[in-house]
């Protein structure tokens, strides 16, 4: 299944290597034989779009760079027409809408791939997350709690198999004075501590 899905990844980024460099030819080629007055670098825009189907955002920049390059290019080569102050003017705003289209383009998609990282993030969070919600079915007596099935079971045993929960046992002091209150160890333990925290105040 990984390799199949390799595979058609590849393919995309064959696919738009191909698709990208096929726009440059084009776009350059028709430059080439468009006068100096026209704005014949804006379409290298589209190349840019292009590029932001791959996930790697140093290749929108190559494109970028690229478009630039043949932006200047097409300035040099291209028949002379029209004035020279439009000239540049032209090919100057051609080259802001490129790298403003860049800019934007890649703050959005690493605003968008942080959002989707939170959302990722939290799913996986939640899925192992289990929370206990709604009424329980517990014993006024023993405590134990009724499951699905109609069993009573032990209040941690529940909580254990329906949470993320641990518990480690102890006795708190009212069970232990009920347990263990007339037992003589027990009697010189707390007459020790009741000393020793007449001696610590």
């Amino acid at each position: 299944m990984k390799q199949k899905v390799s595979f058609q990844q590849d393919s995309k980024t064959n696919v738009i290597y191909f698709v990208c460099t096929l726009l440059f030819a084009f776009i350059f080629f028709a430059d080439l034989y468009i006068p100096l007055g026209v704005a014949a670098g804006v379409p290298y825009i589209a190349v840019v779009l292009m590029s932001l189907w791959l996930p790697r955002k140093s290749f929108t920049l190559k494109v970028a760079i690229v478009s630039s390059l043949l932006t200047i290019l097409g300035l040099i080569y291209s028949p002379s027409g029209g004035e020279q102050w439009k000239a540049f003017f032209n090919r100057g705003i051609a080259l802001f809408a490129i790298w403003a289209t860049t800019v934007l383009t890649l703050q959005r998609k690493t605003v968008e791939e942080k959002r989707l990282a939170e959302l990722k993030e939290k799913n996986r969070l939640f899925e192992e997350t289990k929370i206990l919600r709604g009424l329980l079915p517990i014993c006024a007596s023993c405590k134990k709690i009724r499951d699905d099935q109609g069993y009573w079971i032990q209040i941690e045993s529940y909580i254990q198999s329906h949470s993320e929960a641990q518990f480690s046992h102890s006795i708190c002091m009212k069970c232990q004075e009920k347990l263990y209150g007339n037992e003589d160890w027990f009697i010189n333990r707390k007459a020790k501590s009741k000393a020793k925290q007449k001696s610590d105040d």
